[in-house]
């Protein structure tokens, strides 16, 4: 049973190395942490972790709740896929098109990596390299972007603008730094729940790839978790409640602001709140 320990039950000595780690995070967002636990409530959070379990229809060799992740971070992306066609594939080897199911194969493939891998620089980005493979060139698979990057919608306008190629890979050190920092610390679920939620929205800020950073990002939010918490945390549906909420997912990332270095993080929690709210 996972047990939610708040700064309040740490020893003192405890309290003290937890803060000052935190503190020594370079650019992922602090400031909420508080506010956010008064938000979640902690008990009941543990409660519905506990009780989530695998699907009967999971098998050693597929995983009923990867396919729901992979299925709808890609709905999310714009592919056309539905849940039962992609199941049917995977578990019972029904054949579609290639087309209709290679680059949810490659996310399903960078998801069962990351159970069984660290969560860390170099396994990110070979994580990229699996979920894009039919998405971006190979020599652009698990590296920076080189060139700026702006986010548009639907009608061509500008929605976002990204780290800028000079200060990308500078972010993204800043980033890895903050990941190894986080897998080190020692938290409870709510601490837990929040720096999963941080590590999306940063990242997901920074754009690094040339394409595949939404993906990413979902994936590095449940990687997070399951780093934490345990193999649990892969059975929490929370891409398809972003997936069922996606204007809600879209307004709270956006209410960030435009441009990446204008970004106010105080802004966040709508959006932090979202994945407690999945289970």
């Amino acid at each position: 049973m996972v047990k939610a320990r708040t700064p309040e039950k740490f020893s003192g000595v405890l309290f003290y190395i937890f803060a000052s780690m935190e503190t020594k995070l370079q650019i992922i967002p602090v400031g909420l942490l508080e506010q956010y636990k008064l938000d979640t409530a902690i008990c009941q959070l543990s409660e519905k972790f506990d009780a989530l379990k695998d699907a009967e229809i999971s098998t050693n060799s597929f995983s009923f709740y990867t396919s729901v992740s992979s299925v709808f971070s890609s709905k999310i992306e714009g592919e056309e896929i539905d849940l039962d066609s992609f199941v049917k594939h995977k578990r019972f080897g029904i054949e579609f098109l290639p087309d209709y199911t290679k680059k949810i194969d490659d996310l399903y493939n960078a998801y069962t990596f990351a159970k069984t891998n660290v969560m860390c620089k170099s396994n990110i980005e070979e994580a990229h390299k699996l979920l894009c493979r039919h998405i971006v060139a190979k020599h652009q698979q698990g590296k920076i972007r080189k060139q700026n990057m702006y986010v548009t919608n639907d009608e061509g306008n500008i929605e976002y603008v990204a780290a800028t190629l000079y200060e990308v890979e500078a972010e993204m050190q800043k980033f890895y730094i903050d990941v190894d920092l986080l897998m080190r610390m020692k938290m409870g679920i709510s601490e837990v729940f929040y720096y999963a939620a941080m590590v999306h929205l940063v990242f997901v800020k920074i754009h690094p790839w040339n394409d595949g950073n939404g993906r990413s990002a979902r994936l590095l939010e449940k990687w997070f978790l399951a780093q934490k918490l345990g193999d649990k945390s892969w059975f929490i549906q929370s891409e398809k409640y972003y997936y069922l909420k996606l204007q809600t997912y879209y307004n709270n990332i956006r209410i960030l602001g435009l441009e990446y270095p204008s970004l106010d993080y105080s802004q966040a929690l709508p959006f932090l709140l979202m994945l407690p709210n999945s289970i």
